[in-house]
Formats: C-alpha cells, structure tokens, sequence
C-alpha cells in the first residue's frame, strides 16, 4: 500500500471514529476455569484455557461476527462481556468505563445497556411465566416505565418482533421455536440496550425462520442503532449481518478483518479451511469444485493446549517455529490482523516467516543474541493508523532467517 493510500485510509478512519467511535474495548482477556480433583481434599490440578488473551473492539451501531469451532471460547466471550463470567485477567471498556473488575451491585445500572440473545430459545425462556411476566420484568427491575404502562410496553415490543400483541398472557410453551427467539429479542430490546451480545441466535431455527430472525434483527439494528457482538457458526450468516469478523480457535483470535478481505483473502490456514466448507451456489452454477481443506486430527484440549501455535497440530504449514514461538497478531493492513508465522493467501505463503523482525528470532524459533524486536504487532484493540505489509515483513525478517549459521534454503 502506498503512503498516500495509507493516509487517505487513515484520514478517513479517523473522521468515521471522530463521530461513532467504538462502544467495546476488549484487552487481552483471559477467563479460565479451575479443573477440580476427585475425593474429599478437591484441589485445583489443571485450568481450562476457555478464553486466552482475545483482544478487540466494537463499534457503535455496527457489528463483530465471531465465528469458530465448538469450544472455541465464543461463548464464553460473550457471556465475559455481560459479566455473567467474570474475568481472570484482562480489560473490558464499555462506553469508556472499565467493567471487568466492577462487582454485581455496581454493574446493576449498566445491566439496561449490555444484554444478551441466547443461543437456546426453550431453555432460555422461564416455562413458568408468561411472556408477559418475561419481557416485563426487565422493565419493572430498571424502572424504565411506571408500572401502569408496562403491560403498553410489552405489547409494543411483541408487535416489534413480529408477533400478536394479545399473545402476551401466553405461555413459552405454546410458541414455536422460532416464535420462542423473537420473545428473547423482546426481552433483550426491552431495556433499549447499546450493546446486543448474539449468542447463536438463529442456529436452532428452521432456514425460513432463519431468514426472518436476521431481517427482524437488522431492522432492529438500524431503528435502535444497537451494536451487535454476532457469535455463530454459520459463515453465510456472519457474512450477511457483519461487517467485521473475528476467527477464533482454542481460545485465541487468529484473524481478523473488514468482511470482504476475510471472505475473499484469508490468510490465516485455518481460516482458510473453514471457507472452504462453505457451500458456494455461485460456483455450483458455473460447475466445477472449489478444493476443500480438510483438517486432520482432533481440537486439542483446552486444559493442555500446543506450545506456541495452538494450530499447529493441524496446520499443514507447520515448521519448528511454530512449535516454539507463538505468533503475534500481527497487522498487515488498514483492517486485517492475522496470527500466523506463514500467513498469506492459500499458495502463496512464503518459506521465511514473517514475524522474525516482531519476535527477535530466527526462522526456527531460537531467540538470536542482540536482536531488537519490533514493537508492531499491535495486539491491542482496534487497528493502528500504520501497519506493515506481508511484503515488508518478509523483506525485514529474511536477514534474521539466516542467523546462527541456519541456512534460507
């Protein structure tokens, strides 16, 4: 990219974050949960690393895909950033204020503007109450209406998500699966929220009722003007609703981009293997196959995860570095971050890894005397005004790929 490309850019993400900004900062954060042993004296004897050290930001109005393989730590995330988890380690900013640390009785008023789609439309809804009773209790704890007008309120909100106003003395039990999804996003909406976390909110519908919870959504977005955090497996969907998209595994965030660059340009392996098991319709309508990388081997345990890359059991990439070092999120562009020491497009990765000059080593992973790192990985959230390209990248690590008398060849 050139130095005027890059400045426009800059300019104009600049004047964009000058007048929306971002609404969720996320800081390397960590959540692990303690593994117990058996019998009478239960000590700790290993931790699960749901969540290792994940970093990003959300911008107001708009929307983060996060997508990955079950038990990945998508929601986990999720659930960390409406503190029904609390954190390990690490930061979360919410509007400019630091929620991480905060206790239950001082989250209680930030409770109204961070709420939570969940993935279960049966197990989520009390089968108790009404529908009545479950949406307007939210507004009865916050106070946001006077209690006279709750009733007025909830029917408002039915009538929002496309359901019969005069079904709010219903029970759960008498909706359908889809119909149960559209009562959650009531109660989520209920308190006008500026942050919806979406934890798989359309993956136990039928492909029809599919289609109407995400216009429901989108329509609800831009009335509202709600942030989305969207974690879901499916990638059409993501690709349909966020403009921005995070890849997890093991607990890490490999890539992350601007939607087109991720869906047309991947450059992280795993990344990679899961668009190729998207079914393309285009293609098929042309003819011909698109090549499908297949991963060998199982997910790793989250208790014991690889040394340095946690991919590279799988990754057909694979060299001795990746097992000592563990690659930075590095960023290549004005929005795209990749964690990989070979990244780049399928076929087109070089044999010189591209963090050598970031990491102060050489291309097998040894630490080299007198190295100087480069401090511009970048690992916070959101994107730097100035990145470095693959290309210069490579140009700045093939010195150090020779050091100690290892051969480039």
């Amino acid at each position: 990219m050139t130095a005027m490309t890059q400045t426009e850019v800059t300019t104009a993400r600049g004047s964009h974050a000058a007048t929306s900004g971002p609404i969720l900062e996320v800081e390397n954060l960590t959540k692990y949960f303690p593994v117990k042993s058996s019998g009478l004296l239960r000590r700790t004897i290993g931790q699960v690393q749901a969540v290792d050290g994940v970093s990003f930001q959300v911008q107001r109005g708009s929307s983060l895909g996060l997508v990955g393989e079950s038990g990945c730590g998508k929601s986990t995330t999720g659930r960390l950033i409406t503190r029904l988890y609390d954190p390990t380690t690490g930061s979360m900013r919410f509007d400019g204020r630091e929620i991480g640390k905060l206790s239950n009785r001082q989250m209680q008023p930030l409770r109204s503007e961070i709420q939570m789609i969940f993935q279960d439309p049966y197990s989520s809804l009390n089968p108790r109450h009404t529908v009545g009773a479950i949406i307007g209790t939210p507004l009865r704890v916050h106070k946001v209406v006077p209690e006279k007008q709750v009733l007025n309120r909830v029917r408002e909100l039915l009538e929002v998500v496309g359901l019969n106003p005069e079904h709010y003395n219903r029970y759960p039990s008498e909706f359908s699966g889809g119909q149960r999804q559209r009562i959650g996003i009531a109660r989520a909406l209920a308190l006008q929220p500026k942050l919806l976390v979406a934890d798989e909110p359309v993956s136990a519908l039928d492909v029809s009722i599919q289609a109407q919870v995400m216009n429901l959504l989108q329509d609800v977005q831009k009335e509202f003007d709600i942030a989305f955090l969207f974690i879901a497996h499916d990638l059409a969907v993501v690709r349909h609703f966020c403009p921005e998209v995070a890849v997890m595994y093991l607990g890490k965030i490999v890539e992350i981009a601007d939607r087109d660059t991720l869906y047309r340009r991947p450059h992280h392996p795993y990344t990679q293997a899961l668009l190729s098991a998207v079914p393309d319709v285009r293609q098929a309508a042309v003819g011909g196959r698109r090549e499908r990388i297949r991963l060998e081997g199982d997910v790793p345990s989250p208790i014991n995860p690889p040394s340095g890359c946690r991919f590279r059991t799988r990754c057909w990439m694979a060299q001795d570095i990746c097992a000592k070092q563990e690659p930075p999120l590095i960023q290549i562009d004005a929005t795209h971050k990749v964690s990989c020491h070979f990244a780049g497009e399928r076929g087109t990765a070089g044999a010189v890894p591209v963090t050598l000059s970031t990491l102060g080593v050489d291309r097998h992973g040894n630490p080299i005397a007198g190295a100087q790192t480069a401090e511009d990985g970048h690992t916070g959230p959101g994107y730097a005004p100035t990145w470095k390209t693959l290309e210069e990248r490579t140009a700045a690590s093939a010195p150090l790929a020779d050091a100690n008398g290892v051969s480039a060849s």
